[in-house]
């Protein structure tokens, strides 16, 4: 090859695969080396230098300056000091001159050994610019072909390179046969040993935000921002959103002219029904958001546990749970709380109980009952687990001997019943409850029915 087609391929090879010019003459400076290290042994100091001038690649073999026999010297390594002075007029004993050499023809051998080092030059350089260009789209969506399943995996092709939707980041339901046009998230971009991996993902709940920016200009523009989002892929999503605009529905915004915005998320999503509600700082009114359609008739809120506890209606309890739970299930991943749904029917019932089994406690009436449950104890062991600071925080009770005396006698009335008498397996209806569960007034039925016929027999 010479020096016009060694210019010309560095150039071809550096456009049609978009890499510098400088990494393929390092790649054929490499493989000139390699094979010269070859001829010269592996002792030899040599250095190749791409000749812009000439077009060439410029051998230097670098040798140390002696004064010897010709017949003594090492051909390789060293030069004598009268031939290294035509060289080099100013070099002294001991110095290490550059001697420019012959480029060694290549071999079948060295040829093939050649041809790889340039290979994995270029195939390294593609891998580096292929990492730098995804690694900034992180986040981002983007478009490719599907070509083919590997263990379960749709690989994409993007152009320049491959990337991966896993099985478990396909919503269910979706089938991609080759050919088809596949939208994705980028989830990740990792450096292995194969290069850099693409992998992307459908059912990210990030994923289902980015279809909305790309849909609404009011996201996109900062005005509309997306604060949470829930999602169960292929079934229901929520999002929260909230305006910083105040003569801008944030809702309305998601949602377009006759729901066309919202309508072109859900045809990506193969369907996938999006509930849109507004963010609130306020738990409870962000909860009572979340939970729509349903209507909440009251909140019973633990901050500390960050537990809710909501009282619907009879008629609002299926539609407040969901399908097979799914409505509370992503109103609580929405919301980041732990959302307990009871219906007023069956919260009368716990209360009863509760109170009832309260009342065992000498000296405790029905108002105080019900003023210790509502302090949030639910039995006559977690009054007797209690500390006496969270006793006195019971109104009637704020006496530090009252609180005292309280938690004693609840002790006492628990060491006597023999039982947690409360409606302690009382479960939220969106759980089984167990069979056979008795509350604290079967109980005292049963053991005075039994109090009845022994002293009957005793009478006999």
């Amino acid at each position: 090859m010479n020096a016009t087609d060694l210019a010309r391929v560095i150039e071809t090879v550096s456009k049609d695969r978009s890499i510098k010019r400088e990494i393929i003459i390092s790649a054929l400076e490499q493989a000139v080396l390699t094979a010269a290290q070859k001829k010269y042994g592996p002792h030899a100091i040599l250095e190749a230098h791409f000749n812009n001038d000439s077009g060439e690649i410029d051998l230097f073999l670098f040798k140390k300056v002696v004064e010897s026999e010709p017949e003594m010297l090492e051909e390789s390594e060293e030069i004598d000091m009268a031939d290294a002075k035509l060289l080099d007029p100013e070099c002294q004993l001991g110095d290490e001159i550059g001697v420019k050499v012959e480029t060694p023809d290549f071999g079948r051998i060295d040829a093939q050994t050649a041809k790889q080092v340039i290979f994995q030059k270029v195939r390294d350089a593609e891998r580096e610019i292929i990492f730098n260009e995804y690694i900034h789209r992180k986040g981002e969506i983007i478009t490719g072909i599907a070509r083919r399943v590997e263990r379960g995996n749709l690989i994409i092709d993007l152009g320049r390179t491959d990337a991966v939707l896993p099985r478990q980041e396909i919503i269910p339901g979706e089938i991609f046969k080759p050919g088809d046009r596949v939208q994705a998230f980028l989830e990740d971009v990792a450096t292995t040993t194969r290069g850099p991996q693409l992998y992307l993902s459908r059912t990210s709940p990030r994923y289902l935000m980015k279809l909305f920016e790309v849909e609404v200009p009011e996201i996109r523009d900062g005005v509309v921002e997306i604060k949470a989002c829930a999602r169960e892929p292929g079934a229901r999503s929520k999002i929260a959103v909230i305006s910083k605009d105040r003569d801008v529905d944030p809702v309305g915004a998601c949602v377009g002219m006759k729901g066309v915005r919202v309508q072109n998320v859900i045809q990506e999503l193969k369907g996938e029904k999006i509930d849109i509600i507004p963010w609130s700082d306020n738990p409870v009114m962000f909860v009572r958001a979340a939970l729509s359609p349903a209507e909440i008739s009251s909140v019973k809120m633990d901050e500390r546990s960050r537990i809710m506890e909501i009282m619907v209606e009879d008629d609002q309890l299926s539609l407040a749970i969901g399908k097979r739970g799914q409505n509370v299930r992503l109103a609580a991943k929405l919301t980041e709380w732990k959302l307990d749904i009871i219906s007023r029917s069956k919260l009368q019932r716990k209360t009863s109980d509760v109170t009832y089994a309260l009342q065992q406690i000498d000296g405790v009436s029905d108002t105080f009952a019900q003023a210790i449950f509502q302090a949030g104890f639910q039995n006559l062991k977690s009054v007797t687990e209690a500390s006496i600071e969270a006793l006195q925080k019971i109104p009637g009770y704020e006496d530090e001997a009252a609180a005292r005396g309280l938690k004693e006698r609840a002790e006492a009335a628990l060491a006597k019943t023999g039982v947690v008498p409360a409606a302690q397996e009382t479960r939220s209806e969106t759980s089984s409850s167990g069979e056979g569960a008795k509350d604290a007034k079967t109980l005292a039925e049963e053991r005075l029915r039994e109090m009845m016929r022994q002293a009957s027999e005793n009478k006999e």
